[in-house]
């Protein structure tokens, strides 16, 4: 199984005067969490989404380190990854969205797969969840997506407001729509509202909402390239700023009737920095995961 990890972004902070930061006595970035997690639950490659030009020093930094322990694949982000016939302006810098970027990897996904952001900490039951969905689907399945969704309260911070996808789902936990939404904290409730409009309401604090972790039969990616022209076409006053958004598409395939969408629950508490305030709190709950024997207490990748 391959896991594909969106880090065109951490390759480009590598490189920059601002250094990416180990997040525990060790040495070890959050990325190195997620393939330690992603080898033990199953999956046997890791395709490395990255920019070409960081190649090198992410290749040094962290594929080297993990290449050892699991197969190590490179595709490169690139925005001439298009439609035949098709351009951007040449002004245009910002990256086209995680549909696009999922697409720049097309020639070297093998089957189904599942995706995650580098920079992100999801934990080891999210992986479970994900492998094992993936190893129940057919060979030959077609449409057969899934969503790893957190409860609300274990991906909040204190610092302030953050994005989330409020996940609606019918009986069968089959996806019915994903309501882009801010959420925060109010003492010890969490109140939401879609970014669409501004009425702040109170929601349960298991509420489900997705963290960009999904899970893909493999032809995810004959989807993203039909439906990249009407996607171009319907953006031609907005090229400068338009994003190819995966969950966007997902819901589009859906009322389409062209995929389903599961709904997995997991246990597992996210972690990110979306505030600067937030990484002393990653970093204890981190260092509490390794001192309770979830992780090894050496730096991944050591050999030890």
């Amino acid at each position: 199984m391959d896991l594909l990890i969106l880090a065109a972004g951490m390759g480009s902070r590598f490189g920059g005067l601002k250094q990416v930061e180990p997040f525990d006595a060790r040495g070890n970035f959050i990325i190195d969490y997620s393939i330690f997690d992603a080898k033990r639950a199953g999956f046997d490659r890791v395709v490395f989404l990255i920019k070409e030009e960081t190649r090198e020093i992410f290749e040094s930094t962290v594929g080297s380190r993990v290449a050892p322990f699991i197969e190590v694949v490179y595709a490169y982000q690139k925005l001439d990854v298009l439609p035949e016939g098709y351009s951007l302006p040449k002004e245009r810098v910002k990256p086209l969205g995680t549909a696009q970027a999922i697409y720049c990897a097309k020639d070297v996904l093998k089957g189904p797969f599942a995706i995650i952001n580098s920079d992100d900490f999801y934990g080891a039951d999210a992986f479970r969840v994900a492998a094992d969905y993936l190893r129940s689907l057919p060979e030959d399945a077609k449409g057969k997506y899934a969503n790893i969704a957190y409860f609300a309260k274990n991906t909040m911070t204190r610092n302030g407001s953050v994005k989330r996808g409020i996940l609606e789902f019918d009986a069968e936990k089959n996806l019915t729509s994903l309501v882009e939404s801010k959420l925060e904290w109010r003492k010890e409730d969490i109140y939401a509202a879609p970014l669409e409009s501004g009425d702040m309401k109170k929601v349960d604090l298991d509420t489900l909402v997705s963290m960009n972790m999904f899970a893909f039969s493999h032809d995810i990616l004959d989807k993203i390239g039909e439906n990249f022209p009407a996607f171009l076409d319907a953006n031609q006053d907005g090229l400068l700023t338009c994003e190819y958004l995966i969950p966007t598409l997902v819901d589009e395939l859906i009322a389409k009737g062209e995929a389903s969408c599961k709904v997995l629950s997991t246990t597992a508490k996210w972690h990110g920095v979306t505030y600067r305030e937030d990484k002393d709190e990653v970093v204890s709950s981190l260092q509490a995961l390794v001192d309770a024997g979830e992780y090894p207490s050496e730096r991944f990748g050591s050999g030890k």
